[in-house]
This record gives C-alpha cells, sequence and structure tokens, in this order.
C-alpha cells in the first residue's frame, strides 16, 4: 500500500495542538479537503466536514482546534471533538463521528493513504 501513499507534508509543519495542514481529497464523488493535525504526538487525519452539517470545520485555514487545544471544533455550529478518534463530544453532533483517514509518519513527513470513499483529488 505504500505506492498509494500521498504526501501531505513535512513532518515539522503539523505542531501540537496547533495549526492542522489541509489537503485536497474526493470524497464521495465530491470535491473536499482532509486535514492533519498532531495530538498527544500522534497525527490524526480527517475528512474536513462536520458531522452534523457537511461543512469545513476551520475557523482559518488550518485552525481547528479550540481555545483550550484540547478539542477540534467546527467553526459553524460550535461541535467539539475529540482529536484521537473523530467523535463528537458536544454540540448538534452528539454521537457523531469525522470520517478519519488514514496517515502515516516516516522520513520526517506525513502522508495519507486513499480508501474506498476518499481518493486523490481530481485533476
Amino acid at each position: 500500500m505504500a505506492d498509494e501513499d500521498i504526501l501531505i507534508c513535512d513532518a515539522d509543519a503539523v505542531v501540537e495542538g496547533g495549526k492542522g495542514v489541509r489537503f485536497l481529497v474526493t470524497a464521495g464523488g465530491d470535491d473536499g479537503t482532509g486535514f492533519v493535525v498532531r495530538y498527544g504526538g500522534k497525527a490524526y487525519a480527517y475528512l474536513n466536514r462536520c458531522a452534523h452539517v457537511p461543512i469545513e470545520l476551520d475557523w482559518a485555514e488550518g485552525e481547528f482546534f479550540e481555545s483550550s487545544g484540547l478539542y477540534l471544533m467546527c467553526s459553524t455550529h460550535g461541535a467539539i471533538y475529540v482529536p484521537e478518534s473523530g467523535f463528537c463530544a458536544g454540540g448538534p453532533c452528539k454521537g457523531g463521528r469525522l470520517r478519519p483517514i488514514t496517515v502515516v509518519e516516516r522520513d520526517q513527513q506525513i502522508f495519507w493513504q486513499p480508501d474506498d470513499y476518499v481518493r486523490p483529488a481530481r485533476a
């Protein structure tokens, strides 16, 4: 599967509890973005769509964490998500979750892996 790994960024571009990095994807046939953040020393990636209403989460490009740095937050409706699982911890999406995207770190870089739903962006 390593031949399907797609580079997102250098690993040091994703700082613990800081700004995330967005990347282009096609999800379910629609163009969109994914994002990667670092929490607890590990990189996590999700489709950039709120579980409540399918809109992007970040309030400014790459700004996914709320002020405490403990949760990811939807800028539109205030839904909060657990960074390491994508599960909604509060707000209008209660019980929902973000769509995970598999990421791997190697050689000081972060890559994502396509699956049946999230594919590389159309050219």
